[in-house]
């Protein structure tokens, strides 16, 4: 059975991995150990109430119970751009005319902006590639939701999610490339690793300070912005059927998209509804639904057959066990 459960210290040879596995531009997976190894730590005390609500980074794993592998990774911060800034282009039209010409102009520009400090952002969704059918991809980004839903006041009421921008088959980023080193003078993953382990401020003094016109910068940059990386189409597509919408905002590395949508307008925490546990041998539904626990320090969601009865959800003891719950237990279940 697959389940999706918390982080911790144990879990660092499995994150590593799948950091190596996702490939360039993936910002909140480097391939540094010491900071994976702090980034599981952060995960823990989250979990565990350690930490302020705001400083929460909450890492989940979806894991196999019955062999043990780890296949995907996905995670909530609890709030951006707090401690460090949260830098983004947003593309701004502007409209320029000259009726004595009669000629009317829409120029698209990239202006710096740090426009979403203390929301909520959902990131980090990754799968190993023979795990991306089935439905676990689908189980893996929507437990994010349900951790929101079972305790909101925890998040903030906007919620973010950033999609990889394009590479090129070799590694190479177009946007990167043509626009945002000109302005970073160094490797690309030297500057994603800064972003993640720094304060941000070399993005402060080197990032432009004046707009950016879009019509003067070359094709290869021009077509990538706010497209998403092919292995991000299938994330897009999931973050979309949960109500995020593309908010104008763009990744100042890549050009990747940003998308949001209010934390309780979001679909599976809209839908979710806490139920008290029954616990049967055998479960009679037609379809499986989302369940989770009902509280974040306890979390684990599982897709499995549930048979609804006004607020009582009757679970398969497997399906208890995996959940780590039991009978008078709340959980929060969405059909």
């Amino acid at each position: 059975m697959l389940v999706v459960r918390p982080a911790g210290p144990a879990d660092l040879d499995h994150l590593l991995e799948l950091a190596i596995l996702s490939g360039p531009g993936f910002t909140s997976l480097p391939e540094d150990p010491d900071q994976l190894a702090e980034r599981l730590d952060l995960s823990r005390d989250s979990f565990s109430g350690k930490l302020e609500p705001q400083a929460c980074w909450y890492t989940v794993m979806l894991e196999e119970t019955e062999t043990g592998d780890v296949d995907g990774i996905g995670s909530v911060k609890a709030a951006v751009g707090l401690n460090r800034p949260f830098f983004s282009f947003r593309v701004v039209t502007n409209t320029q005319s000259s009726p004595s010409v009669d000629v009317k102009l829409d120029h698209q520009t990239l202006v710096l902006v740090n426009e979403c400090s203390g929301w909520s952002e959902v990131g980090s969704l990754f799968l190993k590639a023979d795990r991306r059918k089935g439905g676990a991809g689908r189980l893996l980004s929507q437990a994010r939701y349900m951790l929101i839903g079972a305790q909101p006041e925890l998040f903030n009421e906007n919620v973010l999610a950033e999609l990889r921008g394009v590479f090129t088959p070799d590694g190479g980023c177009p946007f990167w490339d043509h626009v945002a080193h000109k302005f970073f003078p160094m490797p690309f993953d030297e500057a994603d690793m800064m972003t993640g382990s720094t304060d941000k401020q070399f993005i402060l003094d080197l990032a432009p300070r004046h707009p950016i016109y879009v019509e003067l910068l070359p094709e290869p940059a021009r077509a990538v912005i706010g497209k998403v990386h092919p292995q991000g189409v299938p994330a897009m597509a999931l973050l979309e059927s949960e109500g995020f919408r593309p908010n104008g905002l763009i990744d100042i590395f890549d050009a990747g998209p940003t998308v949001s949508c209010g934390r309780d307008n979001i679909r599976t925490v809209r839908d979710a509804r806490p139920m008290t546990v029954a616990i049967a041998d055998r479960v009679e539904a037609e379809l499986p639904s989302l369940i989770s626990t009902g509280s974040v320090t306890a979390f684990r969601a599982v897709r499995q057959k549930v048979a609804i009865d006004e607020d009582t959800a009757t679970l398969s003891a497997e399906t208890a066990d995996a959940l780590k719950v039991k009978a008078g237990d709340t959980v929060r279940v969405k059909a």
